[in-house]
């Protein structure tokens, strides 16, 4: 997902959209002065004082209008934006709202640079119409902030894995944590095969600790899928886990044959069921190749030249 994955893409829309916010888009209060904003990836809204501030604003040619109509009827301006990190489906509409961006230390280049974002997301600069929210310009960032920092009333939550600096933003009073893309709606993950990861051990770190916040009652907010808590928050939050388990054995199980990155995101995409797409490939060959540096760093593969560059199980 230049989409926070950016694209995980077309697929978000139509699988997880729906589901979550039906046809009707409107703005959704979560507690004392907190409101979510639907879509793909949604928007938290923050009322501190007399000003709104805003969690990861989205994208979408209209979606900055969409938001300072809601904003109005809250009878506030917007204040600032908060990024959960710099995947371009998160902050594309940032520069029309012309307010401050915060963003963590490790994805305000991501942000600003196009061809950042797409070297994160794809590997490299991918092709013209490839990522679902690929775009060429530059989005500013004004500040930045460390995890565990508060701002505007929400506390910083580390929830790396997904991206380098994801961050997930913690209301205390209301009991509520936007946790962005650190896990995904089922029905996503089922399409693509795969959770978008550049990290499989902060991953499932990150799971762990939102499993944590899950069994202190506390609504759990993806961007991409519906909100969550308690038995229902654990036992999707457990599906992203297990997931990311299965891939890991899966690949195990078929380096038994030496293949390369490609054959495996094709084997994989067979064996989870999901939707078989060029997009999907390319984006699960990121995950892909954050699972075979951690299998090779744990010395259960090696790497040999076949027609290609390929994997194999190693053997005692």
């Amino acid at each position: 997902m230049n989409l926070s994955l950016i694209s995980f893409l077309k697929t978000l829309i139509t699988f997880e959209g729906n589901s979550i916010f039906g046809d009707i888009m409107a703005l959704r209060e979560l507690g004392e002065n907190l409101y979510l904003y639907p879509g793909s990836p949604s928007t938290m809204i923050k009322v501190y004082g007399e000003k709104a501030i805003l969690v990861d604003p989205g994208n979408g040619s209209g979606r900055h209008k969409d938001l300072r109509r809601e904003i109005r009827k809250l009878n506030c301006e917007i204040e600032a934006l908060l990024a959960t990190h710099g995947h371009a489906d998160h902050i594309a509409v940032a520069p029309k709202l012309k307010k401050p961006l915060f963003m963590h230390r490790y994805e305000f280049s991501i942000a600003e640079s196009p061809l950042n974002r797409e070297i994160l997301t794809f590997g490299s600069k991918a092709p013209k119409g490839f990522l679902v929210y690929q775009f060429p310009y530059e989005i500013k960032v004004h500040a930045i902030f460390e995890w565990n920092d508060e701002l505007f009333g929400l506390k910083a939550i580390k929830l790396d894995g997904h991206s380098p600096g994801m961050t997930g933003f913690f209301d205390r009073e209301n009991g509520v944590l936007y946790a962005a893309d650190s896990f995904f709606g089922e029905r996503l993950i089922k399409a693509v095969g795969i959770p978008y990861l550049i990290d499989p051990e902060l991953f499932k770190a990150s799971i762990v600790e939102l499993i944590n916040y899950a069994e202190q009652q506390i609504l759990l907010i993806p961007s991409h899928g519906p909100m969550v808590k308690e038995e229902k928050a654990i036992n999707l939050l457990e599906f992203n886990l297990k997931r990311v388990e299965e891939a890991e054995k899966k690949i195990l199980e078929l380096l038994k044959k030496p293949r390369s990155i490609s054959e495996l995101s094709y084997h994989l995409i067979m064996e989870f069921g999901a939707k078989m797409t060029p997009e999907i490939l390319a984006l699960n060959q990121v995950s892909i190749r954050a699972l075979i540096a951690e299998l090779y760093n744990k010395g259960l593969i090696k790497a040999e030249i076949k027609e290609d560059l390929k994997w194999k199980l190693k053997k005692d």
